[in-house]
């Protein structure tokens, strides 16, 4: 008997639960901070809105690279990548000794330092005196990407100087030059790979944070400046670019001076590498001088070109940098207030909170464009992977489902490109690719990883998603419209894709890459066959709905459907067991992910424990440098069975490491540090709202599937919010005074 149809025993209702604490700017789970320890291990952050980014730095100030959604470098011979825009946060100063940028990282130099990430606000915050040269300065830096215009974005360089003379400031846009040196990705093998980035003097070994290991694969593409120019006396500058072979794109500055500031010189400096207004002023001791930097930015499809971009950003240096903040502001608090509330680990709950602001950070609502797998930066290449549809979406999915939404809507976008890759091998039908460009939905993977192009599951992935939106919002318009169409295609595909076994009476999927991505040509992938075989019961199911007839062939090759299991070990194999399952991988095995929550495969207690002890031991004798999205769904698999202690020790194991300092971004692994993957921060926020828990989304709803846990330290768990079939309200999984068990509980809003 499977354990999903053992008796349910916590209770649901719908009535008065325990109401969370209000949350606010000033509460330390949405705060992240680093001081002058964090000068020579500082990862960086970004600020981020779903459309553009930038990327933070210790001073506030510097130039950093700045991405848009689906701005892609198509050079020849490179696979598509993120274009980097023209880096447009940077500010410097130069109090007479020398400039701020360019001074040392130094605690004396930098005294008092501290940046802070408030999560909660989506701002960051510098500050220190800078004392250099005998000349102190008080320095404060405040910047922001609007989340109430997604054109916009703006940084404050306040200073109060302990001193009286002239001071040099400049505000410049930053025409980064194409990076170097550029591989043939698109047409390298790995081995060829590895020896031209050592040609270059570079490696690929894991690196100490810092470091970024992966940068001579994962560079920025290129964005070439079409035209550029400035106005001193109105303090504007603009331009128009064009990604390499891509879209176009624009930006301007307008820049806001203090009230009754007074002016030595204003000049517009043009280079080649550089747009910029450079300024002399004269500055009083003990008096605070607040300077502001206004930016808009566009791209095609998104916008108009520099002078609408001019004309946005001296709006809003009309309108004032409080008045655009407080707007910025409320428009996150809105997005706040469906939120994952922990009562008995502080650390937990700042890491959540961490997870969920760079989840939402990248985030669109009413477009179609997924995201990359590494957010708004150039790792993985700003590809869509699975990692969108079964990662990112059920994150979202129950409490911003209008976020979750344009993450199906590429899938329907990008039906022609999956239907001319399926035509392409043989098949029928839609054929995702593993690695799709978020722009055109083409197929775009290294060819270093070539073998992945079998790792098919992602098909199966995609039209689970395109279920639980359905699901979750009972739009029937849209799954008629948009869902079904991408959920029948990939029907098509696997009815074309899988092999008749006569023999056994079976049918085979061969030739696969198993989620374990070492084992990159084998039979009859568990996760793979157990996905398809999902897929093609949502389409039956989906064909019912819509009016249409289902090809029979679906239903009889779902119930024919080979999943390899080992029946004196009560346990399912990886794969097909011809294949010597022996290699160390950076996962040792994927049968934990046969309890993912978007597939959980249904199986009896025990086979959910030995998959589990399986997956353990394996981890512990093939695994090597473990991967993060494996290992944060150990903690699902711990709740599953029952297992509070499990489940709370992984949730702790998976702060360590991971995170880098000092605003938590979570990289591949522990050891090499290929950031900002999205998928993981997902797959944390998934082991709340999904694992511990209990919950799935299914034909009856949102269904308590399970008995939900607590870890032993915890009080309570509640999701803010819940979005679900037009009805919204909190789930609180709520520790019991007198028996010590978790129940949950549902209230209404």
């Amino acid at each position: 008997m499977s354990l999903r149809h053992i008796g349910f025993t916590a209770l649901i209702f719908f009535g008065m639960a325990h109401a969370p604490l209000a949350r606010c700017a000033t509460d330390p789970s949405f705060l992240l901070t680093g001081t002058a320890k964090n000068f020579g291990s500082y990862f960086p952050s970004y600020l981020a809105n779903g459309y553009f980014s930038v990327m933070t730095s210790p001073r506030g100030t510097e130039p950093t690279r700045s991405y848009m959604v689906a701005l892609m470098d198509y050079a020849k011979g490179d696979t598509s990548r993120p274009a980097a825009i023209p880096g447009w946060n940077e500010i410097d100063y130069n109090p007479g000794g020398g400039w701020l940028n360019s001074t040392r990282l130094d605690p004396k130099i930098f005294a008092g330092y501290t940046q802070t990430l408030d999560m909660h606000d989506a701002t960051l915050t510098t500050r220190y005196r800078f004392d250099y040269a005998h000349k102190a300065t008080d320095v404060q830096v405040t910047s922001f990407v609007s989340q109430a215009d997604p054109h916009l974005a703006a940084i404050r360089f306040t200073i109060t100087p302990q001193f009286s003379g002239d001071v040099q400031l400049t505000f410049p846009i930053r025409l980064w030059s194409a990076y170097q040196p550029r591989f043939a990705i698109a047409t390298m093998t790995g081995a060829q790979m590895i020896a031209a980035v050592i040609a270059s003097g570079q490696n690929l070994d894991n690196k100490p944070v810092p470091t970024p290991d992966r940068a001579p694969v994962w560079y920025p593409g290129y964005t070439r400046v079409l035209s550029d120019d400035g106005n001193a006396k109105t303090l504007t500058l603009w331009l128009d670019g064009r990604a390499k072979q891509g879209l176009a794109m624009a930006e301007a500055a307008a820049i806001a001076l203090p009230d009754g500031i007074v002016i030595r010189s204003a000049k517009l400096a043009k280079g080649p590498y550089r747009l910029s207004l450079d300024l002399t002023v004269h500055v009083e001791q003990g008096k605070t001088y607040a300077f502001t930097k206004y930016i808009a930015a566009s791209r095609d499809g998104w916008g108009g070109g520099a002078q609408a971009d001019l004309a946005l950003a001296t709006q809003a240096r009309s309108t004032g940098f409080d008045a655009l903040l407080a707007s910025h502001q409320a428009a996150w608090r809105q997005l706040w207030q469906s939120d994952i509330v922990v009562d008995g680990d502080p650390q937990v709950q700042k890491t959540i909170h961490s997870d969920l602001y760079y989840l939402l950070s990248n985030t669109t609502v009413g477009t179609a464009w997924p995201m990359g797998a590494c957010a708004l930066t150039p790792n993985y290449a700003g590809h869509a992977f699975w990692d969108s549809d079964s990662w990112v979406f059920p994150a979202l999915l129950l409490l911003h489902p209008e976020r979750a939404k344009p993450i199906v809507m590429f899938r329907h976008r990008t039906m022609l490109p999956a239907q001319a890759q399926a035509a392409h091998y043989g098949w029928k039908g839609l054929m995702y690719p593993w690695e799709s460009d978020p722009q055109k939905g083409t197929v775009v993977t290294p060819h270093f990883a070539e073998g992945v192009h079998r790792e098919i599951h992602v098909n199966a992935d995609i039209a689970i998603a395109q279920w639980q939106y359905w699901l979750a919002t009972g739009d029937e318009d849209w799954l008629k419209q948009d869902g079904w169409p991408v959920i029948r295609g990939v029907a098509e595909f696997w009815a074309s894709r899988v092999t008749w076994d006569k023999a056994h009476d079976r049918y085979e999927i061969l030739h696969v890459t198993s989620p374990d991505e070492a084992y990159d040509d084998v039979p009859n992938d568990a996760f793979t066959n157990a996905a398809a075989r999902k897929a093609l019961r949502i389409a039956v199911k989906a064909a019912t709905l819509v009016g249409a007839t289902p090809d029979p062939q679906w239903s009889r090759i779902a119930d024919h459907m080979y999943i390899p299991f080992d029946e004196k070990a009560q346990r399912h194999y990886d794969f097909d067991p011809s294949v010597p399952h022996d290699k160390i991988t950076w996962m040792g095995s994927s049968l934990a992910w046969l309890m993912y929550p978007n597939l959980d495969l249904p199986m009896s207690e025990t086979v959910r424990r030995n998959d589990f002890a399986f997956q353990l031991q394996a981890l512990k004798t093939h695994g090597d440098d473990p991967n993060e999205m494996m290992m944060v769904m150990l903690a699902v698999g711990s709740a599953e069975l029952g297992d509070a202690k499990g489940a709370g020790r992984w949730i702790q194991r998976n702060l360590v490491g991971f995170l880098k300092p000092p605003f938590n971004v979570r990289t591949e692994t522990a050891a090499n540090n290929a950031g900002y993957i999205l998928a993981t921060s997902a797959g944390f926020v998934q082991s709340m709202e999904y694992g511990l828990t209990g919950l799935r989304i299914d034909d009856k709803g949102l269904d308590p599937a399970y008995t939900p846990v607590l870890p032993p330290t915890w009080q309570s768990l509640t999701l803010k919010g819940v979005h679900f079939r037009g009805k919204r309200y909190d789930v609180t999984v709520q520790r019991d005074a007198t028996t010590g068990k978790a129940t949950l509980m549902r209230r209404a809003l």
